[in-house]
């Protein structure tokens, strides 16, 4: 008898299994290739499926360069993901694409979004609908090497504070060898990371211009202004000769590489460079002017509804994107990738905004600009085009820059 029982026992907890099994929806959520960023995800995905065991989420993860290209296959094919990963300066593209939906307004309020979220998340916004939201946001601060502060005669406690410090830091640090061939960089100088962010909204802004106007439709960085700023970036390499543009490929490389002793990059990058064990590093908040002015760029990851999905995967994606811009989520963001929380309650708390690594980030998001890009990948194109065309043609940046607007504009025109 007992035995039966234990028999029966045994089938019904198979039965049950099997029903749960059988009801269990399934959704995928993509994003690049990132260690960091993988590594949150895993542990959010596993919370999430332990407070919703009716739901399994499956990760799918993609290079970086290949990222967009297969969501639009897969979207094409009907095979999209259910909630992806997108950089805010791809929305446009993503929308016209149809590889979107918007977030129902029930689930996500817009109210509530504006009230909470730091105000850079209104750049997922069209025509009153919002199309995703952010886990974290993020801005840029300069990142430096105590080491190599203290052995060329810096005191890596006071890091450069202005534009002129930090030629002058940078100057002290750079080593050539017999040859002349660089082998120590003061500042790496890499516009395809984030130079071209820093270059369009700090220093053409710094030296008194303005990048765009009319909401970022009309480009207005050919003046004076942007000229003598673009003068300023190339002369870093051609005059100063504190960096150079494509040492060791990237400047995060050469950074890490402790070949660098100072990189501007952003808060993504904490996770990345905490790995560091050969040398001690820092943050300061990106230099200001001689005027005291300073300014940043911030920008973010969203977390979007692919447009297909529907039915009790669209109920499932809502809770998981819901899990994802929440505050726990948040945190855990935080200490695995390193990037701020994107709601403001969460982000700025005394213990962050004291840190000595996140507070600079913090800070800058306080007088930071959002490009609203419309071909995010093409408009940076046309920034290291425009730097390479002074660096390795010889061209003079005014010409350069008239032709870099020129280009961004047609790009900006085409999209509209």
């Amino acid at each position: 008898m007992r035995k039966a029982l234990l028999l029966a026992g045994l089938m019904s907890g198979i039965s049950m299994v099997s029903v749960n099994s059988a009801n269990a929806v399934e959704i995928e959520y993509w994003q690049y290739i990132y260690e960091t960023r993988v590594n949150a995800m895993d542990q959010l995905i596993e919370n999430f499926e332990a407070a919703n065991p009716d739901i399994t989420v499956k990760q799918v993860n993609f290079p970086y360069a290949d990222y967009q290209t297969r969501i639009v296959a897969a979207n094409m094919a009907g095979k999209g993901p259910d909630v992806m990963q997108l950089f805010y300066g791809w929305l446009d593209k993503f929308v016209a694409g149809g590889l979107l939906q918007p977030l129902p307004a029930d689930a996500f309020p817009h109210d509530q979004i504006e009230s909470e979220f730091f105000p850079i998340v209104t750049a997922m916004k069209r025509d009153g609908e919002y199309y995703g939201l952010p886990t974290a946001v993020r801005s840029l601060a300069l990142f430096y090497n105590k080491k190599l502060f203290e052995e060329n005669g810096l005191d890596p406690e006071n890091p450069p504070q202005t534009l002129d410090e930090l030629v002058a830091a940078g100057k002290a640090i750079a080593k050539f060898d017999d040859a002349g061939n660089m082998v120590t960089e003061g500042m790496t100088l890499d516009m395809a990371g984030q130079d071209h962010q820093w270059w369009r909204e700090v220093l053409v802004r710094q030296f008194g211009g303005v990048p765009y106007e009319d909401d970022y439709r009309k480009v207005t960085y050919d003046s004076p202004e942007g000229t003598e700023a673009l003068e300023f970036y190339t002369g870093l390499q051609m005059n100063e000769k504190i960096g150079q543009s494509g040492f060791m490929d990237e400047g995060q490389a050469a950074f890490r590489a402790g070949k660098a002793g100072m990189t501007i990059d952003g808060t993504f990058r904490l996770g990345s460079f905490s790995q560091i064990e050969d040398f001690d590093w820092a943050v300061t908040e990106l230099p200001a002017n001689a005027d005291g002015m300073r300014s940043n760029y911030s920008s973010y990851f969203a977390n979007g509804i692919g447009a297909k999905v529907e039915g009790e995967e669209l109920e499932a994606a809502e809770k998981f994107l819901t899990y994802l811009t929440s505050p726990e989520a948040m945190g855990i963001w935080l200490d695995v990738v390193g990037e701020l929380p994107a709601r403001r309650a969460v982000a700025l708390t005394d213990e962050n905004t004291s840190n000595p690594i996140y507070g600079p980030f913090l800070k800058g998001l306080d007088y930071a600009h959002t490009t609203l890009f419309v071909d995010e990948a093409a408009q940076r194109q046309v920034a290291i085009d425009m730097v390479n065309r002074v660096i390795l043609n010889g061209q003079s940046p005014a010409d350069s820059i008239k032709e870099a607007a020129e280009e961004e504009q047609a790009i900006i025109d085409d999209a509209m």
